[in-house]
């Protein structure tokens, strides 16, 4: 069974965790995100995953989606997060975590509402972070402007899906392709660097712009027998 990614903003919330592996344990980091989302699991989180970039950052990102929640008991859920992921601080650093909510979404597949991916697919994320809410509510915009003249002649994609933060002026692009031959392919055939970005550059403030592909390892629907130690993941809501 396949991780989702619900378009309805209104039903369910997004959440990010974006790590940096300390030393050689990226396959130690891997392995304790995989127990992650077995907690997660009874914290209401419907879909999870782990992602591993392709190049030489080596970020790992575990991505979540959750039934959405009220403020307070978002902020619970996050404090209960972040706390047991000090048990792994030794595998690596956690560089950046966000509750997010879908703006826009599409697929190739006619009438689904999520997008979708298994364990060995190919995605790219992105994030840019513009200077002010205006500028985000701009941002958006352009995104799903992008999206739409892009959108139909992108060969090889599989889905795209778009996400903002209550709590941040970033937009989030999440891309599922359905290789990763099509993914570079069209990285460089689109000339994406001069076709796409200048629609966008002049409302991300300087440096606030990051891009990778990723390859999905883990998706929680997987059946994987795990040697690690528990984690302690208790939260109420």
């Amino acid at each position: 069974m396949p991780c989702f990614v619900p378009f309805d903003e209104e039903k369910v919330e997004i959440s990010f965790l974006v790590f940096r592996p300390r030393g050689v344990f990226s396959d130690e980091l891997i392995d304790a995100m995989k127990l992650f989302s077995f907690h997660a699991e009874d914290l209401g989180c419907l879909y999870s995953s782990v992602l591993k970039s392709m190049h030489g950052n080596l970020q790992i990102v575990w991505y979540g989606a959750w039934i959405r929640r009220s403020p307070e008991n978002r902020q619970i859920l996050k404090d209960a997060l972040l706390s047991v992921l000090e048990e792994v601080s030794s595998l690596g650093a956690l560089v950046h975590h966000a509750f997010v909510k879908a703006f826009f979404g599409e697929t190739k597949e006619s009438g689904k509402a999520a997008a979708k991916f298994s364990t060995g697919d190919t995605v790219f994320l992105s994030a840019m972070a513009a200077s002010t809410p205006r500028q985000m509510a701009d941002l958006s915009y352009a995104f799903v402007a992008l999206h739409k003249s892009f959108f139909p002649k992108m060969d090889g994609v599989a889905a795209c899906a778009y996400f903002r933060s209550d709590e941040e002026p970033v937009v989030y692009s999440l891309v599922v392709w359905e290789s990763l031959g099509a993914c570079y392919t069209w990285l460089l055939e689109s000339d994406y660097r001069n076709t796409m970005l200048p629609y966008v550059s002049h409302l991300v403030c300087e440096g606030g712009g990051q891009k990778d592909v990723f390859k999905v390892v883990y998706v929680s629907s997987d059946e994987v027998l795990l040697d690690v130690k528990p984690l302690q993941l208790h939260a109420e809501g």
